[in-house]
């Protein structure tokens, strides 16, 4: 299974830190924050790694290279104008292969064990979730999660930028700027998502407050 990193977007609410360097390359625990997720994916043993660029993306690519450094094989699909989440999970696809695929959003720093993720899905399912309860820095949650399941649109839980995704879903689709979000709902509508906790450390990063958070965290 290959893995895609979120990594193309502004980060408008880190400004003034992103009008110098893309999100993905904050500083966390004294590295940048893709270098956390890149090992972390390594010791889970994946081996391929898709990264979308768009936003200073040549700084990712300069920091990275082709990822023999960290014991992986690093693909770049470059956006010549921003396509969201699932516009550029599209554009990837020749990368990313046929079956299924790891998604993480590019601002998240969790200690949560990939180990614990499906390696298949069950058939009809096209998409799984992790979730955590939500946070106390969230102002609401994504989705009411219960006995296993997901029933809803609520706020028990909210998505942790962590999914394990059938790249059919997307074949033949358009090349343009649409969110993932409307997916994930749809999927859930047509009881095509699953999903699975973490109670353990998770976190975005798409606040200075956030940021200076995970690395009060990272120092305790």
């Amino acid at each position: 299974m290959r893995a895609m990193i979120l990594a193309a977007g502004r980060g408008e609410r880190l400004r003034p830190l992103t009008n110098r360097i893309p999100k993905p390359l904050a500083p966390v625990g004294g590295k940048p924050l893709i270098l956390h997720q890149l090992h972390w994916l390594a010791e889970a043993g994946f081996h391929d790694v898709v990264i979308n660029l768009h936003h200073l993306g040549g700084q990712i690519e300069e920091l990275l290279g082709d990822g023999g450094d960290l014991g992986l094989r690093i693909h770049y699909s470059r956006e010549s104008e921003l396509l969201d989440t699932a516009g550029g999970i599209v554009k990837a696809l020749p990368l990313l292969g046929d079956g299924l695929f790891l998604l993480v959003n590019g601002d998240i720093y969790t200690t949560f064990p990939l180990s614990r993720l499906p390696s298949e899905l069950p058939d009809g399912v096209d998409m799984h979730l992790l979730l955590t309860p939500t946070p106390g820095f969230r102002d609401r949650g994504d989705f009411e999660f219960t006995d296993g399941r997901i029933l809803g649109r609520g706020e028990s839980h909210v998505y942790c930028g962590i999914c394990i995704i059938r790249a059919s879903l997307f074949a033949g689709r358009a090349v343009k700027p649409f969110s993932l979000r409307d997916d994930l709902f749809e999927a859930l509508r047509d009881g095509r998502l699953s999903a699975q906790v973490w109670d353990g450390y998770w976190t975005d990063i798409g606040t200075p407050d956030q940021l200076e958070a995970v690395n009060a965290y990272l120092a305790s």
